[in-house]
């Protein structure tokens, strides 16, 4: 049971033991490496070939030595590795797996932001860039605090009460509305919907810094994100 296996799982290669592989009895590893070892494609090195994912496989592995499912922060691939799971029937793993997904509260989530475009000398025919002045959290305090962490700034909100309340008043401390989606993605939200409005500009004289063309072309923008 000690004994040291080489692997090619999709062309990434892994060392681990006998015991590790076989670890649980109901699952297709156990079948192939328990019985059937003989008949396992091998690659130039002499190393078991498996035809799947081979990076997800790390996480295969360290489930089988831990008896623990432990992702990285901001995981993104539970799809795929839950698709990995039902392959080797790692039933356990699976319940883990759905277990995470299914621990995490239902709820809402409002992103939205006021931005401009940044001109150039020519105008409207050189526009360089998006600028976005800051970001709008809105949705229950404790939600907008496991999605968004260390880059949700709470300063603005003048009510400190528990985590279960509501505010429109957090924003974050970035610019970048990618990766406020993208934390919202990590974290099983999906978009519902948005809506988007255009501003005109006031006559009155610019503040200092700020471009008369830019200042014309204002818009604010929603997005509605939900968990289920």
């Amino acid at each position: 049971m000690s004994e040291i296996i080489e692997l090619n799982v999709g062309g990434v290669s892994y060392t681990t033991t006998l015991a590790t592989l076989l670890q649980d009895k109901t699952s297709l590893l156990h079948e192939l490496f328990g019985e059937g070892r003989e008949s396992l494609a091998k690659d130039s090195k002499g190393r078991y070939f498996l035809d799947r994912d081979g990076v997800l496989f790390r996480y295969i592995l360290d489930y089988l030595r831990d008896k623990a499912l432990h992702l990285p922060e901001g995981f993104r691939e539970r799809q795929r590795l839950q698709r990995e799971a039902e392959h080797f029937k790692l039933t356990a793993m699976l319940d883990c797996i759905r277990g995470e997904r299914d621990a995490r509260p239902p709820g809402c989530i409002t992103i939205g932001y006021r931005g401009s475009f940044q001109f150039g000398k020519d105008g409207l025919a050189d526009v360089k860039f998006r600028k976005l002045s800051r970001i709008l959290v809105c949705g229950r305090v404790a939600q907008c605090r496991e999605i968004f962490g260390d880059t949700l700034n709470e300063s603005r909100d003048p009510d400190h009460g528990g985590p279960d309340r509501y505010t429109s008043r957090f924003f974050l401390k970035h610019c970048f509305i990618e990766q406020a989606f993208d934390n919202l993605h990590d974290h099983g939200y999906r978009l519902a919907g948005s809506c988007g409005s255009g501003t005109a500009g006031s006559a009155a004289e610019p503040k200092p810094g700020v471009d008369t063309e830019e200042n014309r072309w204002n818009h604010y923008n929603e997005f509605v994100f939900i968990r289920d």
